[in-house]
């Protein structure tokens, strides 16, 4: 009976002529954007969905051309937040055309897919209890698909939005050859700042230059000061975002904030750090 190591090379399975082809048309279909950008936290419940989902509004509205791809598959929101919730996706020739919020903003989630609300995404195995063995794997090759399947087009800037979990930003590193950078988004809580602190020593390891830190909650409750944990960290502090209850409302009618409320606190605080966002990375634009 043969062994695993009596087995030359990958076995015939050209396992790694498959993957460099995925890699091929992956870079083939980001050649026309711009810039890439994940947003990323560690810590959940840091409000990190709704600060990309007005970030990309912000920026659309100053004339740019902007996706979001919601790389959390298993609590997806961004279509909900962006309003495109329930659209249909078209497969045409040139891949699956996302739907566009009523500001222009391309958007690609998991939540498109699932047939309800209360369908979970499952990983499929010999038996569930073993799921967890595939998953890793199988976000990987998702993200993967997601990423080359969806015709983006031209963009000047494309938005990931993160699960929470540090591990999450080295598999998209591996994937996206040209992440233009990270945001890193906390709360002023002490709970938050250790685990963002993982965070951004993760995105300072992979090759793409963590971009700042945002506070976002800002005032809601006493806590540790952010920019004391971004000048620890070495990295610019892109803003606080005050706490309000009506960017949650908004964002639970699919609604951009920074557009229905523009001279809200929070919406210029969002509006500034878009408009920075903008300087770092498309000043030439």
């Amino acid at each position: 009976m043969k062994k695993y190591t009596d087995i030359a090379g990958d076995g015939g399975s050209n396992i790694v002529a498959q993957v460099e082809a995925q890699q091929r048309r992956l870079r083939e279909r980001l050649a026309s954007v711009r810039a890439i950008v994940a947003i990323v936290s560690g810590k959940g419940g840091v409000g990190k969905s709704s600060l990309t989902a007005n970030l990309a509004c912000g920026l659309a509205q100053s004339g740019l051309r902007v996706g979001v791809l919601d790389a959390d598959l298993n609590g997806p929101t961004m279509a909900k937040m962006l309003g495109v919730r329930g659209q249909r996706l078209v497969l045409a020739s040139g891949g699956v055309e996302p739907p566009r919020t009523t500001l222009g903003v391309k958007v690609m989630s998991m939540d498109l897919l699932l047939p309800s609300d209360s369908a979970p995404l499952e990983w499929n195995a010999v038996t569930q209890a073993e799921a967890h063995t595939w998953r890793g794997a199988m976000e990987a090759s998702a993200l993967r698909e997601f990423l080359t399947d969806t015709n983006w087009g031209e963009l000047d800037l494309l938005l990931l939005d993160l699960p929470p979990g540090t591990d999450r930003l080295v598999t998209l590193a591996s994937l996206v050859e040209r992440l233009a950078g990270t945001i890193v988004v906390t709360i002023p809580s002490d709970v938050s700042h250790l685990v963002v602190r993982k965070a951004i020593t993760v995105a300072s390891q992979v090759k793409a230059p963590v971009l700042g830190l945002v506070e976002n909650m800002a005032g809601l409750f006493p806590g540790p000061d952010a920019a004391v944990l971004a000048r620890d960290a070495d990295i610019p502090l892109l803003g606080r975002v005050p706490f309000d209850p009506a960017l949650a409302a908004a964002a639970d009618r699919g609604e951009p904030f920074v557009a229905v409320a523009p001279e809200s606190a929070a919406a210029r605080a969002l509006l500034a750090v878009a408009a920075d966002l903008r300087q770092r990375l498309l000043s030439g634009s």
